[in-house]
Order: structure tokens, then C-alpha cells, then sequence
């Protein structure tokens, strides 16, 4: 994660061609997508400001430019807020302050812990690097979190190292973008976490699907959308989610999987609770 700058800018430039963004092809081409004296021409700066900025040397980089680059680039809110992360570190981006540190809160508050036992639904706070926090019951039928070790109770390394994951997940690959995605997130704002460090090159050399997507830098905030699972005991069960931001601790999410009244994955995880019910 060296230059996540000039890979993320790379790597958004080469999905955009010259006649999209209105320009003339000229020249032989030697790689995909725009070129960078391009991207500066579209931004309104100098090219050797732009190269400096994707080579990672651009110091104190005005919101303008980085607007205009982003406008350039055509990138959609979450990608602007991943190239601020990216050209300011140890600044503040989205209300989640971009420290070098990796030091955090990794535990939940006692109110948090009420609200998920209150939840009628699977529900469970993750942290950073994905880092699974606490879950209600319901949530612990659902995922198995209590059955796996702490120091691997990790929804990425879940994802990509545990050989069961595909089966559980069918739709493994939009899954795993997904996750790629919130990690590429959490780097941006966290450059110097070791860590996710840490966790990255232990994915990247262990999975190569990981390396994969990892290398396409793919950006998305983790808000809501539908997960599908296949259950060892309940079936198939499709699932929507919601994502909350926990006040006082932006780094950590309240997950909660919802299922439409009447629907079988309602009527499933009702079973579900009633075969295990929850002892005090």
C-alpha cells in the first residue's frame, strides 16, 4: 500500500477512453484508458502537477483540484471521498478522521450490546478491517461467529481463506467485491493501520482472488443491499440488509439482516429461533 494514490488514479483512468471524456485520439497508445497529460487537460492543471500528484508527490492539494480531478476521472461520491483519504492522510474525511495510527476502540459500548439483543433480526457490529465486534442470538444462528476463534473472526478472511465460504455465500464473487471494497475504504482512511496491513498481504498471498480484486481497487461505502445465504440448517434464505454508523465510533457498523414479513426467509429464521431458543 505505498502509493495507493497514484494505483487508485491509475486505475481509474484506465476505464475512461479519450472519446468518452470528448477527446481526439492521437498517438499510438501504450496503456488502456486515458493518458495523464489527459486527465490534466480535463482537471484544468499542469501535467507535471498531475504526475506528481499520481506519483504521490503532490503536497497540500487544494479541494479544487482534487474536485477537478474527480470530475475528470468521473468518480461517484464514495471515490471522491476515497481520493481526499488517499491525498491527505491524517485529515478528516466523511466525519472518519484519516490517522496513521491503528489504534481504535475494538470493543463495543454496553448500550450497543442492548440494542442488538433488543433487534428481532440478525444484527452484529463490525469494526475495522472487518473485524466481527459482537452480535445479537438471532445473528450468531445466522453466521456461526461464536463457533470461530477470536483472532479469526474476520469477514474477510472468512471470505477468501475458508473453503466453505462459496457454498455459503452463492453469490461469492459480488460478495467478495463488496468486501474488497469496504477494506479499500478502510485503508484509504487508515494508511498506516499495520494491521490491515497485516491482513491484506496475508489475503493477497493466500487467495488469489483477493490479489485480484484488491488490484482493481474497487470503492463502496457499506450501507444496504441483499445477501444471499445458504444455510447448513435454515436453506436458502435471501436477506436484505441495513448498515448504521454507530455515533461516537465511526469506525464501527451495526449490521442488521432484514426479511420481508411472510417470506420464506422470514418464515426460516423464525424455525431457526425456535429450534434454538435463547437461554439466560
Amino acid at each position: 500500500m505505498q502509493n495507493d494514490l497514484g494505483d487508485f488514479l491509475r486505475s481509474r483512468r484506465s476505464r475512461i477512453q479519450p472519446a468518452d471524456a470528448g477527446l481526439r485520439e492521437y498517438g499510438r497508445r501504450r496503456v488502456a484508458g486515458l493518458r495523464r497529460e489527459e486527465v490534466a487537460q480535463l482537471a484544468g492543471v499542469s501535467v507535471d502537477y498531475y504526475i506528481r500528484l499520481e506519483q504521490g508527490r503532490g503536497k497540500h492539494v487544494s479541494d479544487a483540484v482534487l474536485d477537478a480531478v474527480a470530475r475528470a476521472l468521473r468518480l461517484d461520491e464514495p471515490e471522491r471521498l476515497h481520493l481526499y483519504a488517499l491525498a491527505r492522510p491524517g485529515g478528516t474525511v466523511d466525519s472518519h478522521p484519516t490517522t496513521a495510527s491503528g489504534v481504535y476502540r475494538d470493543t463495543v459500548a454496553p448500550g450497543v450490546r442492548l440494542v442488538l439483543d433488543a433487534l428481532a433480526a440478525p444484527a452484529f457490529v463490525l469494526g475495522r478491517r472487518m473485524d466481527v465486534l459482537a452480535w445479537n442470538a438471532l445473528g450468531d444462528l445466522v453466521s456461526g461467529f461464536s463457533r470461530v476463534p477470536d483472532s479469526e473472526r474476520n469477514q474477510a478472511r472468512y471470505l477468501f481463506l475458508e473453503p466453505a465460504a462459496p457454498v455459503f455465500y452463492p453469490d461469492w464473487e459480488r460478495v467478495a467485491a463488496e468486501t474488497v471494497a469496504f477494506l479499500r475504504r478502510d485503508a484509504g482512511l487508515h494508511p498506516d493501520d499495520p494491521r490491515l496491513t497485516a491482513l491484506v498481504e496475508e489475503l493477497s498471498e493466500r487467495s488469489p482472488d483477493f490479489a485480484r480484486l484488491w488490484a482493481a481497487h474497487p470503492i463502496k461505502e457499506k450501507t444496504r443491499g441483499a445477501k444471499l445465504i445458504q444455510h447448513p440448517e435454515a436453506g436458502r434464505l435471501e436477506l436484505g440488509y441495513e448498515t448504521f454508523a454507530l455515533p461516537g465510533d465511526p469506525d464501527q457498523l451495526l449490521v442488521v439482516y432484514t426479511a420481508e414479513p411472510g417470506s420464506p426467509a422470514a418464515a426460516a429464521l423464525a424455525r431457526l429461533a425456535e429450534r434454538h431458543p435463547v437461554t439466560a
